[in-house]
């Protein structure tokens, strides 16, 4: 199931003037790696307009090595525009800053939005001078660690992972086509995020039982048994036969959950994915091996 998802790309990187909208997690470490590197930034943030939260946005600002700006002087000031903000406010922020953006500008969108979110973004932006580039990030994110790990996208996206790869952050070309490398990282938490609720919903159930950290301990010692690929191949390619048994199994948990008092939510959901499997008949298949491309297509198949 392996392929390179990845580009290379032949752009040389040249240094730009940043600007960067939203001083959160993202924006103030983006901010500290362009300023040690000699880079110009300034940043603006919504929460500048409030007076509660001026002081504190100017001493992080400081901390950074950035300058406080106001959305129009940033954007004067700025080869690049980097978009780094809630959600919510991704689309407000790109209409915003269009009448305000010129050519030979770059709009460089980092929030975690869907591919179809990120494609009417890139519209937006399209609609003027400046030139759109699609930014996700693959890593978790805190103040104190400078490390990032980008996909970009667009016609300008190789030459902006390689500006960020040179400065220190690994970043690689995905594409031209905007709203894949955002469909690859939406795609990919689901993963991501339903394994760190899987680790939640365990743990509060083993501390409601007194035995927390024996499963804790189990979780690791099964999960360092082998190469994550391994287990995982494993786990896959006996879904078809064995999932039956494993439905009946997780309504027994279930039952052990409902004595234990504990919430549900990811093991009822697996409960009902196990017996859609049952009911697709998977179980009585006379194949006695499947690899894992061949159990995906079984269930994109049904």
């Amino acid at each position: 199931m392996s392929r390179n998802i990845y580009k290379e790309s032949n752009a040389q990187p040249e240094v730009v003037s940043v600007g960067i909208i939203g001083l959160g997690v993202v924006g103030s470490v983006l901010a500290r790696i362009f300023s040690r590197n000699g880079i110009q930034v300034c940043v603006y943030d919504v929460l500048c307009n409030e007076p509660q939260s001026q002081e504190i946005l100017k001493s992080r600002a400081q901390t950074v090595g950035a300058k406080l700006a106001s959305l129009p002087d940033l954007i004067q000031q700025s080869t690049w525009i980097i978009s780094s903000v809630t959600t919510q406010m991704a689309e407000e922020v790109a209409r915003q800053c269009l009448p305000l953006l010129d050519e030979d500008q770059v709009f460089f969108d980092v929030n975690s939005t869907s591919s179809k979110t990120k494609m009417f973004i890139q519209t937006i932006i399209s609609s003027g001078k400046a030139m759109f580039v699609e930014g996700v990030i693959l890593n978790a994110v805190n103040f104190d660690d400078t490390t990032l790990n980008f996909l970009t996208a667009g016609e300008k996206g190789a030459e902006v992972a390689d500006f960020l790869f040179h400065v220190g952050i690994k970043a690689k070309f995905y594409g031209n086509e905007v709203g894949k490398a955002s469909e690859f990282k939406m795609i990919r938490s689901i993963f991501s995020k339903g394994v760190e609720v899987l680790l939640l919903e365990t743990l509060v159930t083993a501390k409601k039982a007194g035995i927390d950290q024996e499963i804790w301990e189990e979780i690791n010692s099964v999960m360092d048994s082998k190469p994550f690929s391994e287990i995982a191949s494993t786990w896959i390619a006996s879904h078809p036969r064995a999932c039956e048994r494993r439905f009946h199994e997780m309504q027994q948990v279930i039952e052990t959950m409902k004595d234990l008092d504990v919430k549900r939510t990811l093991t009822n959901a697996t409960v009902q994915y196990f017996a859609d499997s049952v009911n697709l008949d998977l179980h009585k298949s006379i194949k006695s091996h499947y690899s894992v491309d061949e159990v995906i297509a079984l269930l994109v198949k049904n």
